[in-house]
């Protein structure tokens, strides 16, 4: 993709949530973990590329200890359609007898977040939750019904891009959650 593709997807693409509604919903996602997870000392973990946006605002808003550490795994690379899941770095602390809080972008199909949950409990962590920006509504979870324990925004079935979730790559950056003409 060249820079004039990539700036013709965010001409054209569908601005579906600003970045004021997504700043106000992690706002509210950062209260409802701290009423949950304020007394467990949690590690949470940052799923790369993806959830790097959205962790480093959340984690300022989680006024209570914590460890961050963070793995990346990922099913798509620079693609729009997943493969097999990837793993290039896995957490570094120890999960024993822990209590976890994974942040990711987004929660579409669920393979990754779940291949990582199942990862951090064969590791021994005591309690796994999942914190992700943006959920989609559709029916092919990997477990039916799948939903995360902390969610910021929740959209149709659609391409998304912006605030961490990307396009072949690109836009990560742009300040809100756009969705592509067409996809």
């Amino acid at each position: 993709m060249n820079i004039e593709e990539a700036n013709n997807v965010l001409t054209d693409a569908d601005l579906l949530v600003t970045e004021q509604e997504v700043i106000s919903a992690i706002k509210r996602m950062a209260q409802e973990i701290t009423s949950q997870l304020d007394k467990s000392c949690p590690v949470i973990i940052c799923v790369m590329n993806g959830g790097l946006i959205f962790a480093g605002q959340l984690l300022t808003n989680l006024v209570f200890p914590l460890e961050v550490d963070y793995v990346h795994a990922t099913r798509y690379g620079h693609e729009v359609n997943g493969a097999k899941l990837n793993w290039t770095v896995r957490p570094q602390l120890d999960l024993r007898g822990r209590t976890v809080l994974l942040l990711d972008d987004i929660l579409d199909e669920g393979v990754t977040l779940a291949a990582i949950a199942d990862y951090c409990r064969q590791q021994g962590a005591s309690d796994v939750f999942m914190a992700v920006l943006v959920e989609k509504l559709h029916l092919r979870k990997i477990t039916p019904g799948m939903r995360a324990d902390f969610s910021g925004i929740e959209v149709g079935d659609r391409f998304l891009f912006g605030y961490g979730l990307d396009y072949k790559g690109y836009w990560r950056n742009a300040p809100g959650i756009y969705a592509v003409k067409g996809l």
